[in-house]
């Protein structure tokens, strides 16, 4: 597997952002979670500006007053988020990370091991950007699937189709993608011993699709979910559609997976369903 460099990422969101998105997903002010929590408001305020002094006694009641994992928000507080080696897949993944803004945007190439063809999940920033970080071995697409239409998710579908003369770009339900077409909660595509399956997962926005990549010719291999936006290491996306369709969505997709699937998030670095079960924030 080819997947180790994702480990080297940083975590897409800090302390300030996982608090901000608890707060709009509550609907909390800085200063009704000051007083629910018992933590000056002003001390809320600085996290949420990136100059985190938190005490673990503080982290413990915004976790409470929030309804956050305690033990992830204070691993996150204090630096410490675990993340879990990933290796093991019955095929090859090559993590795709481009700039984007001050951060990092994931696509994700999954083929059989000394192929040299794969799938393409999720298109970065654009042509120029995904060529720039192409592994040599992959020399065809088979497929594309997009988690949802945003511009750094699908910049240059097109100009990817005509590139590698993909057969078929897939797309969200309800998605507007030219050169996509529909695919919708849990329909299947097979290419060759890689079975791709889709879950419908609005939240971040109405229209986005997870994806579940298993081997056939290894049915008790390690699976791979690309997550999108839907779920990050210590982390979810924002709920700019719904966040009670994304806290729903997050729950279901993670309980129909084994715990040690592989999860491959639209930014920041890979993890699994057991390790996010465990700490992440905003699953209690």
């Amino acid at each position: 597997m080819s997947a180790t460099a994702s480990a080297a990422l940083s975590l897409e969101d800090e302390l300030g952002d996982v608090l901000e998105k608890a707060m709009r997903r509550s609907g909390l002010t800085e200063e009704e979670l000051a007083v629910r929590s018992g933590v000056p408001a002003a001390r809320i305020l600085d996290a949420i500006d990136y100059r985190p002094d938190l005490t673990a006694e503080e982290l413990r009641r915004l976790a409470a007053a929030l309804q956050l994992n305690e033990v992830g928000l204070c691993a996150l507080g204090l630096g410490r988020y675990p993340l879990p080696k990933i290796k093991g897949f019955p095929f090859c993944v090559w993590p795709l990370h481009m700039p984007h803004g001050i951060g990092v945007v994931n696509a994700y190439l999954v083929g059989e091991c000394g192929s040299s063809s794969g799938l393409l999940f999720d298109t970065g920033t654009g042509i120029s950007a995904l060529e720039s970080c192409w592994p040599a071995a992959v020399r065809e697409v088979r497929a594309v699937f997009l988690t949802h239409v945003e511009t750094e998710h699908a910049g240059g579908l097109c100009d990817v189709v005509r590139r590698f003369s993909v057969p078929a770009a897939y797309v969200p339900e309800g998605a507007q993608a030219p050169c996509g077409r529909p695919i919708g909660e849990a329909q299947v595509r097979s290419f060759g011993a890689l079975e791709v399956s889709a879950f419908k997962t609005p939240g971040h926005a109405s229209a986005h699709n997870c994806y579940v990549v298993r081997s056939t010719s290894a049915p008790e291999g390690r699976s791979l979910l690309i997550s999108g936006d839907l779920i990050f290491a210590g982390s979810a996306g924002r709920g700019y559609f719904c966040y009670e369709e994304l806290a729903a969505q997050i729950h279901r997709v993670l309980a129909a997976m084994p715990p040690e699937t592989v999860i491959a998030p639209g930014h920041g670095p890979m993890t699994t369903v057991e390790n996010e079960l465990r700490y992440n924030p905003f699953l209690t």
